[in-house]
């Protein structure tokens, strides 16, 4: 009944361009306007298209060297290697693309979580239409239960109330009118008593009609995503450590290998040998694995996240959470439910709580409710109604609480003058039955209440309140003639006592900042609720309150120096403007800690952007906060940060292994191919043999270590500081002890076969069996900071497997002759293979040896004990 009347009412506010009729803009208008404003959404980043990966690839040195060998051996005249090289760099070109555009496709599907649907006035007729088709000048009806799509002037509306959380984080509905002559131009969100209505927010209560008047970028929302755009996505330093690394490495190789062509060449007139070997110790020093590590590691791990429902929108942010010192939450949907339940029922006598059976109620506190219930109305999305008649229902033992032989005779909503609802029922007998609920002070004045009671029921409100409870008050009243009055005031109510409410405290979250201090991590609520509210409900959660609430207001008067200083003794963050978020963020920043955030609202998303890890609500977030987010927790459990604390810092732990692992094995690459040159003997690495190691058998050894589980201390260690890097100074010693020791044993199987009168083919056979043997050892060595040779504490499954993988590759090139021929292998006897396999993992297990002591313990990822944050 009321759309149909909003329908029919003559709009008295125009648009810029041109006035809307009352029966909506025309259809044509509507399209025109379209192509003028463009559509009512945020533009979304453009995705990489598939020739610009296949150009990035193509661009990498390892590929090039790929290309280079492969191009020397066909000029050469040696066609079967040619090919064979070749098609290695096929096949790394079709890895990295295919990688590359599954990402690009998680982020497409991420951006079309959902296309919104808005019901607008067209041609005298109502259409639902997509959101994004919404233009300035439609008229938008908005009914309870629906997100408005647009921002606007209310021109009629009747009973509405709207959810303004997503901008405000306030999460108490506010009160809606229609638009007035002498009404301001504009307000900011959440005030009561005002006609206009913003983007995103949801209607809770009632129902009306918005002249839209900014689509897309131009609303609020909008202006929050735009301003995302000046706010630079900082690379992680793991990223920044990574580019180091390889440019130093790559600096390195160039050096190194141009410096031994012009040896062979000039010196000794051999330019073919000078060429081969030369580029087979490019292609051994250049440390080509690093990305694809992290490529490799940042996939797995992404899909380890979405295993408990947390989707990493830039995967390379996950090791960093595993470093964050500061973990920043909001209160409305993040640490609770952003929902109402009743927590207790106060009728002045015993107080019935949300943990009594709802069976135990006596007489008076189930005539308050039974009353707070007949007061609601039917159908109603506003959260507090939908708590009064989940329990109302679950308590009247399947009774109808309104009475089947009752009906609604009138609906007073709320007003300005008057914070408080009723609802008239007419009874059988022919008087009417009033119910009334609102702002406790309201019913007290309803109920003529004496001087004394109020206080004494004031009181009870103001403990209540402290304790981060919404209260109302309930009233029952009874009018005996025909004609129902317009102003409930005219109405005898009786006072019947106190519901309180409370958004419960998700169940996950308590468990999860206490691992979240146990882990290092200070955690801070920043909330737009009151100070009262946010203490208790931070409480509840474990969160410190010794400080008290660090106001909005107070935060405007601290400088950046105070704000620094108070960061260290604060924990709690209340009535909170967005604005303020995003300061907040950077001076936690500006302290050296590494900041997460995490928020659902539009008013999150510049200060989730900030952070060094934004993590955003999946379920009730807004596309905004989601599009700036790093990380989106889908089913909203806040558990899931703490398992994504505890996959970061397994993460790197891992990466770091890894990383000393490539670090090692590149040292007996690059010498195996260099010295034998040098020291005038039968080469013994070519480029065939490097990318048989380097594409085959690391890559896979990478894999396991991946696969391997976190260490039993990892979440118990202190955060790593911000200043220590993936891979410093001690991690490369420690990488090039090892490698040495290596390069010894391999190089001193290949001289003893040579000396023992092994043709060149057999010495490389065996010299090339041993760098197998040790290249699996130091992956077994250096998976874990246990020793190697004790008993394992879970399956090795995938080091085995790839054990056996790797064992297979070697003998079908011993065993097939014409992969014996091309790699240049030789057949060796039992024994002197047996040897060699011995030599080799004696040479790569030199880290065993090492783990006795402290400083190559922490070399390795071991870390003093976390302090509770």
């Amino acid at each position: 009944m009321l759309r149909m009347s909003l329908r029919t009412e003559r709009v008295s506010m125009t648009d810029p361009l041109s006035p809307t009729p009352a029966g909506g803009l025309d259809p044509a208008e509507a399209v025109r306007r379209l192509a003028a404003f463009g559509p009512n959404a945020l533009p979304a980043p453009k995705p990489r298209s598939l020739a610009r990966i296949v150009r990035e690839v193509l661009t990498e040195p390892m590929f090039l060297l790929l290309v280079l060998a492969a191009a020397s051996y066909v000029l050469l005249g040696d066609l079967g290697e040619g090919l064979l090289l070749g098609a290695f760099a096929v096949l790394t070109i079709g890895l990295v693309v295919m990688q590359e555009r599954r990402g690009e496709r998680a982020l497409q599907a991420l951006q079309a979580l959902g296309t919104p649907v808005a019901t607008v006035l067209r041609g005298g007729e109502a259409r639902c239409i997509p959101g994004p088709e919404v233009v300035p000048g439609d008229l938008l009806l908005v009914e309870e239960g629906e997100r408005i799509a647009a921002d606007g002037v209310l021109q009629a509306c009747r009973g509405l109330t709207v959810d303004e959380s997503l901008l405000t984080g306030e999460s108490v509905p506010v009160g809606k009118r229609a638009a007035r002559a002498g009404d301001p131009d504009a307000a900011d969100p959440g005030g009561d008593d005002l006609p206009f209505a913003y983007s995103g927010t949801l209607a809770t209560a009632g129902d009306g009609r918005v002249l839209v008047s900014a689509t897309g970028l131009a609303t609020r929302a909008g202006r929050i995503g735009r301003s995302l755009a000046v706010i630079e996505t900082e690379a992680t330093r793991l990223q920044l450590n990574t580019r180091r690394l390889v440019r130093l490495f790559g600096l390195f190789a160039a050096v190194v290998s141009l410096a031994m062509l012009l040896f062979h060449g000039l010196v000794r007139g051999e330019w073919v040998e000078g060429l081969l070997g030369s580029i087979a110790l490019a292609m051994g020093l250049l440390p080509e694995e690093f990305p694809l590590v992290l490529t490799v590691f940042f996939a797995i791990g992404a899909w380890r996240l979405a295993k408990v429902n947390v989707l990493a929108r830039r995967s390379a942010v996950i090791e960093t959470l595993g470093a964050a010192t500061v973990l920043c939450v909001d209160k409305t949907g993040t640490l609770t439910e952003n929902r109402m339940r009743i927590r207790c029922l106060d009728a002045g006598g015993e107080v019935f709580t949300a943990d009594d059976s709802p069976g135990a109620m006596d007489a008076a506190q189930r005539e308050l409710l039974e009353h707070a219930f007949l007061a609601t109305r039917p159908q109603s999305f506003d959260p507090m109604d939908r708590a009064v008649g989940e329990l109302a229902l679950a308590s009247l033992e399947g009774r109808d609480p309104r009475h089947a032989d009752w009906s609604l005779g009138r609906h007073y909503g709320l007003t300005p003058y008057l914070l408080a609802m009723s609802q008239a029922w007419r009874t059988p007998a022919g008087h009417h039955a009033f119910a009334s609920k609102g702002a406790p002070e309201a019913v007290a004045d309803l109920c003529h209440l004496p001087e004394n009671d109020k206080a004494r029921w004031m009181a009870r409100v103001a403990a209540l309140a402290a304790d981060g409870l919404r209260v109302l008050a309930v009233a029952a009243g009874d009018h005996r003639g025909e004609a129902l009055p317009d102003d409930p005031h005219d109405v005898d109510f009786r006072w019947l006592g106190l519901v309180a409410f409370e958004d419960p405290l998700r169940p996950s979250v308590p468990a999860a900042i206490a691992e979240a201090r146990r882990a290092g991590m200070a955690v801070n609520m920043i909330t737009g609720d009151f100070p009262a509210t946010a203490c208790a409900i931070a409480h509840q959660a474990g969160i410190d309150t010794g400080a008290g609430a660090l106001t909005g207001t107070e935060l405007d008067a601290l400088d950046d120096a105070a704000l620094r200083a108070a960061l260290g003794r604060t924990h709690v963050f209340a009535r909170i403007r967005p604005e303020q978020k995003l300061r907040l963020v950077e001076a936690f920043k500006a302290r050296g800690d590494v900041v997460a955030m995490t928020g659902d609202g539009v008013n999150d998303a510049p200060a989730l952007k900030a952070a060094h890890i934004g993590i955003a609500m999946g379920q009730r977030g807004s596309d905004v906060a989601r599009e700036a987010a790093a990380m989106v927790l889908l089913d909203e459990d806040f558990g899931g940060i703490v398992a994504a604390v505890a996959v970061g810092r397994r993460i790197f732990d891992n990466l770091r292994k890894v990383m000393l692992y490539i670090v090692a094995i590149h040292i007996p690459i690059a010498g195996l191919a260099m010295l034998p040159l040098l020291l005038g003997l039968p080469p013994l690495l070519l480029p065939p043999h490097v990318v048989l190691v380097e594409m085959i058998i690391d890559p896979m050894c990478s894999v396991a270590f991946e696969n391997e589980p976190a260490e039993a201390d990892a979440m118990r260690q202190a955060p790593r500081p911000l200043s220590e890097p993936l891979v410093g100074a001690r991690q490369l010693w420690v990488g090039l002890a090892q490698g040495l020791a290596l390069l010894a044993a391999c190089l001193g199987v290949y001289l003893f076969a040579l000396s023992g009168g092994d043709g060149a083919e057999t010495a490389r056979t065996l010299a090339f069996l041993a760098l197998t043997a040790g290249n699996l050892m130091l992956v077994r060595s250096n998976a874990s900071r246990r020793s190697a040779f004790l008993p394992a504490a879970h399956r090795r499954t995938a080091f085995w497997a790839i054990t056996g993988v790797a064992s297979g590759v070697v003998l079908v090139c011993l065993a097939v002759p014409a992969l014996r021929a091309l790699f240049g292998f030789g057949l060796p006897h039992a024994g002197e293979a047996m040897l060699a396999i011995a030599a080799g993992a004696l040479g790569g297990a030199l880290l065993e040896v090492g783990k006795a002591f402290p400083w190559v313990r922490a070399a390795i990822g071991h870390a003093p004990a976390a302090r509770a944050g």
